[in-house]
């Protein structure tokens, strides 16, 4: 079977006509490389300063396999093979693989694996904020059991801070900064047993405005925060889109109402989003859409800004503070498609994060400000079968399995794209497996594919990135950010650091 396909890989690879570039057979050229790449790692010193901003990119979901497919997906969108594109993030010098499992579950859902690595403090399923003793869904288990984010000890400490995401900016991971909740599903009241209120335990969305004191919202989630029957203004005729809230309060009146003396800018669209000046504005809370944004490639440029735009948007008008700041950019929605089984909705979605983090490290400096970019967890995506050099990421495998139908190169372990005909795979060779739309194939049936629990890569740059090496806990992300910037309660290191940096406030 073995000989066989390697003949009929010989046969095809002969007959697709395609060949790889003169360059690439010379051994001089892989050796000149490996000897630049060498030379860079040798000049390489850790950078010690001590971070006067935090830039977290957190691709919800981007698990390794995701990453590798982006990178190709990313150069095939400017008619190169892709294998051999370098994304922004690939640049970044020191890397590590974060451990993602929580207390209770081997496979972590986004909200204890945000509040691992924001709190620095492991937690069981469903859960932001709340240390292990809590439980899933219970609100006298809250008492007591709350834990701070790294958002809040940057603010502590004087610092500017700030959330982006795609998503609703009550979900799991952006809630993570702010809120203590025994469910990441409790967005607004509406959303809350009679018991949790019953109990005292108050929503995310109202959290949002009391916890912190945070200077940029942006994404999603209007609907969270305006009484049940508003309207809303995007979509005025859509009782789905309207607000949820039972209590009667607005909540984005009484944001704008706390911020009394300062310029507090609300808005929820890109015309108004395109005319604030950061240099005069003070607070910014953008919610673009009811609940979570569009997908990239379903995106109007005229009418939704991307994840580049808000990024962009949102250090502007946090770097004008001499103490510095840390930020939060969620890709939300690389999780939404991979839960849809649309691998080409998630990897748009992940070049879209890529292209904000470039954006980031042009706005910034890497003498005083750490960035990193990591993932929650991953999903059960797999990169599979023997493509050619340059064939679409979003393609066919050459071979066809022992069925003698064709496969695609990414596919699910499980999934709504589990499909049989007369006991047979679906016949896709007529298909266009490239559509954004297309559902990629999966080995079990489940309505909404599920994550995966392999590790996660971290990647860092800038003032203590040394510290992001090797395998560790998720956990000790939010550990080590702290100690680059000097907030939190491990500090004993940093007036020695501050000293020797007259610059820093």
């Amino acid at each position: 079977m073995i000989r066989f396909l390697v003949c009929v890989l010989c046969f095809l690879l002969t007959a697709s006509g395609k060949s790889i570039q003169l360059d690439e057979e010379n051994p001089e050229f892989w050796r000149s490389q490996a000897q630049a790449t060498l030379n860079s790692a040798l000049r390489r010193k850790p950078n010690t300063n001590v971070a006067k901003n935090i830039v977290l990119f957190v691709g919800d979901g981007m698990g390794i396999t995701t990453i590798t497919a982006a990178r190709i997906l990313k150069g095939q969108l400017e008619e190169h093979p892709g294998e051999e594109t370098v994304m922004t993030m690939d640049t970044f010098p020191y890397v590590g693989l974060a451990k993602v499992y929580t207390v209770d579950f081997q496979i972590p859902d986004s909200g204890a694996t945000a509040t691992a690595y924001l709190c620095g403090v492991k937690t069981n399923l469903n859960i932001v904020g709340l240390n292990a003793a809590a439980r899933n869904g219970v609100c006298r288990t809250q008492t007591g059991n709350e834990v701070t984010s790294i958002l809040k000890w940057a603010k502590d400490a004087g610092k500017s801070v700030g959330i982006v995401t795609t998503t609703r900016v009550q979900h799991a991971t952006p809630a993570a900064s702010y809120a203590h909740s025994a469910s990441r599903k409790w967005y607004s009241d509406a959303d809350m047993p009679a018991a949790a209120k019953r109990d005292g335990c108050t929503d995310i969305a109202s959290q949002l405005i009391s916890n912190t004191d945070i200077d940029v919202i942006i994404g999603g989630g209007r609907k969270y925060m305006t009484p049940k029957g508003t309207m809303d203004p995007e979509y005025p005729t859509d009782l789905n889109s309207a607000g949820t809230r039972e209590d009667g309060r607005n909540l984005i009146n009484e944001w704008i109402n706390m911020k009394e003396g300062k310029v507090a800018r609300y808005v929820w669209n890109k015309t108004e989003f395109d005319a604030v000046d950061p240099e005069s504005t003070d607070y910014l809370m953008a919610l673009f859409e009811p609940g979570d944004l569009r997908f990239e490639v379903e995106r109007d440029p005229l009418t939704d800004p991307s994840i580049m735009e808000t990024t962009e948007k949102a250090i502007r008008i946090l770097q004008k503070n001499p103490r510095g700041f840390f930020l939060l950019v969620e890709g939300g929605r690389i999780d939404q498609g991979h839960h849809a089984s649309r691998a080409s909705m998630a990897l748009h979605e992940t070049v879209a994060l890529d292209n904000a983090v470039a954006r980031a490290l042009d706005l910034t400096n890497e003498e005083e400000t750490l960035t990193v970019v990591t993932a929650d967890h991953s999903h059960s995506l797999s990169f599979n079968g023997y493509p050619f050099r340059g064939n679409s990421i979003l393609g066919k495998s050459p071979v066809y399995g022992t069925d003698m139908l064709p496969f695609t190169t990414l596919m699910y372990g499980n999934g709504p794209g589990h499909k049989i005909l007369n006991n047979k795979r679906l016949d896709i060779r007529k298909v266009d497996t490239r559509s954004r739309d297309y559902v990629q194939q999966a080995a079990v049936p489940l309505d909404t594919e599920t994550h995966g629990g392999e590790d996660v890569a971290l990647l860092a740059r800038g003032p203590m990135a040394h510290l992001f090496q090797g395998v560790n806990e998720q956990s000790y992300i939010a550990h080590a950010m702290a100690y680059a910037a000097c907030v939190g309660t491990n500090q004993n290191h940093c007036y020695t650091a501050r000293s020797s940096a007259p610059d820093m406030p």
